[in-house]
């Protein structure tokens, strides 16, 4: 039986935080990675200039001759910037450096905010057949991330087991209101997930608690832990599921994926 709450074609997901080093990419190529393995069809729109989550899924820079650059200015096709990595089910749009000029070319287009939601609707895009658009974000809140959430069912919000990880979440959550009174009304929060969780430190306890006594039902029951397999995984371009399968880091994204798949979009922010 299908389900209502989900929306006609892929259900969109941008993964955003404006700070760096939160495990957002890590988590884009892994989560992506897990709900390929259960038999998801999966596409990665790589939309940060650094292009880590192609590097991370073992895209060579070379073999970007077409990447989110071309696709915002409506030079190409998706069938033309789509490619296939080494994961059965599991296809990626790349990023180059390219991309970090993107704001500047674009800001006199008065479509600028909606490019990529217009890209990702293409009349081809049917024959792919994906469940999931994963859109993996830059560390800020810019005209790109702004174009993910316009294009976006909801957003996922990595969110860093250290000090000071929740001062960054109320500009975000006010960039999601905005998003919603100007562009995109059903916008949702899909959840927050804690990285780089330490259960040992009393640190990571104490934002866990306070991200779950503000959040509440809005934080993922699933943490993905401080794992060297997963710091590991991106130098060797695969997922730690492909390099390590068994590793923690690995079970974690796997739980996550199977509570993202139960999850109605929450309606919090």
């Amino acid at each position: 039986m299908s389900d209502p709450t989900r929306p006609l074609g892929p259900k969109i997901i941008s993964v955003v935080n404006q700070k760096g080093g939160v495990g957002k990419t890590t988590t884009t190529i892994n989560l992506a990675a897990a709900l390929a393995e259960i038999g998801a069809r999966v596409l990665v729109v790589d939309l940060d200039p650094q292009g880590n989550a192609s590097t991370g899924l073992g895209i060579d820079v070379e073999d970007r001759e077409f990447t989110t650059y071309e696709l915002l200015l409506e030079e190409i096709s998706l069938k033309e910037v789509i490619l296939a990595t080494d994961i059965e089910g599991l296809m990626i749009v790349p990023a180059t450096v390219d991309l970090s000029s993107a704001d500047i070319e674009l800001i006199s287009n008065e479509k600028r905010s909606f490019l990529l939601h217009d890209a990702l609707r293409q009349v081809d895009m049917d024959q792919f057949g994906f469940d999931y658009i994963l859109i993996d974000c830059p560390p800020s809140l810019n005209l790109l991330t702004v174009n993910a959430m316009i294009a976006s069912h909801s957003v996922l919000v990595p969110l860093q087991s250290e000090f000071f990880a929740l001062e960054g979440l109320s500009q975000l959550m006010l960039t999601i209101r905005e998003v919603r009174q100007t562009g995109n009304p059903s916008l949702r929060i899909e959840g927050v997930v804690l990285t780089m969780h330490d259960a040992r430190n009393n640190l990571s306890q104490q934002v866990e608690q306070d991200a779950r006594d503000n959040l509440g039902d809005l934080v993922f029951k699933t943490r993905i832990p401080r794992n060297v397999r997963v710091s590991e995984a991106p130098s060797f371009a695969m997922p730690v599921l492909t390099y390590d399968t068994t590793s923690k880091g690995a079970v974690a994204y796997r739980a996550l994926a199977k509570e993202l798949v139960g999850n109605k979009v929450k309606t919090g922010a």
